[in-house]
């Protein structure tokens, strides 16, 4: 069974295309979404119709959340130690977005569940607890898993920090746990601008890296009127966090 896991695409239609052509040459028999569909890019609203045309089961993550519950965005914030300037941008680029997705396709996110499981795989955008929240890279194998294995599957997956990795926990009472982070359609975060998403051969995982016409995209987010559009732009161009 191959299966392939798509998360974090943040409205980038360019990068988005570019991996539906690279899984027509892998041919998963299944393709899940790890959620932040929509959020931080040109074609919002092409995203989720083309999610929800192919049939993609999958996960909400906090774009969603905060798009159609926007308190749980404030609730984050009041907690973060981020400048209030960038949550100032992040709520300006939530309404944009919101705009463009109107309330039919807000209900659909807003139905999208924490999380996904599938055979031996549990699939969540984050953490179970919470779509905010998840372990980095350098997290303990103690602390992974706690958070996952109470999922209970073989293999878990997340999205969510944009940085791709694979780790093999082994347990002496019994079969080991792999987590794995599936990385990010857009906006990567881990110095490499392509386009990832995971790909399980059973339980073989590789991170595939996906070259896509970057400038294209930044050209439509400079014609669609996205706020703050130069910052996503820079995130895209450094491979790596930015400041609005």
């Amino acid at each position: 069974m191959r299966t392939a896991i798509v998360s974090d695409i943040h409205g980038n239609r360019t990068a988005f295309e570019a991996v539906l052509a690279d899984l027509r040459q892998t041919s998963p028999d299944l393709i899940l979404h790890g959620g932040d569909l929509a959020d931080g890019g040109a074609g919002p609203a092409e995203i989720v119709d083309r999610i929800r045309d192919l049939g993609w089961q999958g996960v909400a993550g906090n774009g969603e959340e905060a798009l159609s519950m926007p308190e749980t965005l404030e609730e984050f914030a009041s907690q973060s130690a981020a400048p209030p300037s960038l949550w100032s941008a992040v709520r300006e680029m939530m309404a944009a977005t919101r705009a463009l997705l109107g309330a039919e396709r807000i209900g659909w996110l807003h139905g999208l569940p924490r999380v996904h499981l599938e055979g031996g795989i549990a699939l969540v955008h984050a953490s179970p607890e919470s779509p905010w929240r998840s372990p980095g890279p350098a997290a303990s194998d103690a602390e992974l898993r706690s958070v996952y294995g109470p999922l209970g599957r073989r293999i878990a997956v997340y999205g969510h920090i944009h940085r791709s990795w694979v780790r093999s926990i082994p347990s002496s009472q019994g079969a080991g746990l792999l987590v794995a982070n599936a990385g990010s359609v857009s906006l990567s975060y881990d110095g490499d601008r392509r386009a990832a998403y995971l790909l399980l051969d059973d339980s073989r995982p590789t991170i595939r890296r996906v070259e896509y016409d970057m400038e294209k995209e930044i050209q439509a987010l400079s014609n669609g009127g996205l706020p703050h559009s130069d910052w996503v732009a820079r995130t895209l161009r450094g491979g790596s966090p930015q400041m609005p």
